[in-house]
């Protein structure tokens, strides 16, 4: 569920900011077969939902009801299961967005002939085994950090920074970023200041993006937390399904509508900031 939210949210960003660098309205020319295509595309990510809805709350004899959903949070594990990826989201989204946006602000600005070396280092990922990325992660990192699952973070940085890449790449070609920073600059700014009241506000909806698919990652990987042994919403959920499937469906469910509220808080706090401008 987390590939199908980043895959999906990262061609939303990406289209986006494509268009709007073109001059390009993002209305497209609708026509009865594209129409068409599209519906067929909804259904082949929505059924399958609905599917797993169904089932989370069908009980015994056929019977609806909820009761899935309500053993969830009386679960002995919950608590601590939630508070682990509820810190794994923090610290990966600040130390994502920590690395990424400097890194791809400075290729547009000063390197744009490294932007194909830096797009092709943030995929390695996508190509190295996940058990090649943990056990070097794992060798480099000091032995307090080893003891603790906030080793993950640094793990899923990395795992993250195609969707990261990509999103705020988009995000700055959309817009003449060398134009405003050299008036910036030329009316006396300081670095901090024009990357902060220039740079950062027109590239948001980028900002934004990356975040969102930095925790949608965070809440749906499983190899790397399965092979460091600590537990997390996906790993807990594989137990579960081992005892009780109706229950770890009902967790699933749980953890992609956690996932779609994160989104729509997302995008109604770069509405009202918008609005404020």
């Amino acid at each position: 569920m987390a590939q199908l939210l980043m895959a999906t949210f990262t061609s939303a960003v990406i289209d986006k900011n494509r268009k709007i660098q073109k001059g390009m309205t993002l209305t497209p020319r609708l026509g009865a077969g594209f129409g068409f295509g599209l519906f067929v595309v909804a259904l082949y990510f929505i059924i399958p939902i609905i599917s797993a809805f169904e089932f989370s709350i069908r009980g015994a004899e056929n019977k609806y009801s909820f009761e899935a959903y309500t053993r969830i949070i009386s679960q002995p594990d919950f608590k601590d299961v939630a508070l682990i990826s509820i810190k794994l989201v923090l610290v990966t989204v600040i130390l994502s967005t920590l690395i990424m946006v400097p890194t791809v602000t400075w290729v547009h600005l000063k390197a744009m002939n490294l932007r194909r070396l830096v797009e092709f280092i943030s995929l390695l990922p996508l190509v190295i085994p996940p058990v090649v990325l943990v056990l070097g992660v794992l060798s480099s990192m000091p032995n307090f950090l080893k003891a603790t699952p906030m080793l993950l973070a640094f793990e899923y940085v990395m795992l993250a920074m195609p969707y990261t890449f990509r999103a705020l790449d988009a995000g700055l070609g959309a817009i003449d970023v060398r134009t405003l920073v050299d008036a910036s600059r030329g009316l006396g700014a300081p670095w901090r200041t024009v990357f902060l009241r220039i740079v950062a506000p027109n590239i948001r909806s980028a900002i934004f993006g990356s975040i969102f698919l930095t925790i949608a990652l965070v809440l749906g990987e499983y190899t790397m937390a399965s092979l460091l042994l600590w537990e997390t919403f996906p790993t807990w959920i594989a137990q579960l399904g081992q005892s009780e499937a109706t229950l770890a469906v009902a967790l699933s469910i749980f953890s992609l509508l956690v996932a779609w509220i994160l989104l729509l808080a997302l995008s109604a706090v770069e509405r009202r900031q918008k609005g404020r401008q």
